[in-house]
């Protein structure tokens, strides 16, 4: 979708915090995917996480850190995932549901096309 759209939308992933850090409630999937953190307990924490998957996956979505109070969670509602459509003006056209089990892209990639498909 990234790839699709990049040329007409900008994406942004908002990193807030683990979903299930190996600290805490580890998933079967994270350790299949390799995708194993301690939960951060500062930012450099996070930091150094982000850099890690960035590196480790040639992430190509710019990422933002969310700071330790977890300011853009509170707002957004994010964890443990959750996707937004933010238009030009600054109104939210499309909140998702919270992932994984109403977390839907194909969403996001629907209202995206139609929005763009005149201009591609």
């Amino acid at each position: 979708m990234y790839a699709r759209f990049k040329e007409n939308a900008e994406f942004l992933t908002i990193y807030i915090r683990e979903a299930h850090p190996e600290d805490e409630w580890q998933m079967d999937a994270n350790i299949q995917q390799d995708v194993c953190y301690r939960q951060p307990q500062s930012l450099p924490d996070r930091v150094a996480i982000v850099k890690d998957f960035v590196a480790r996956f040639s992430y190509p979505i710019p990422i933002v850190i969310d700071t330790m109070a977890d300011t853009a969670d509170r707002m957004y509602g994010g964890w443990p995932e959750r996707l937004y459509i933010i238009d030009t003006d600054g109104t939210i056209v499309y909140k998702g549901g919270i992932g994984p089990f109403d977390f839907h892209p194909e969403q996001v990639r629907d209202l995206l096309s139609q929005r763009f498909s005149s201009s591609q």
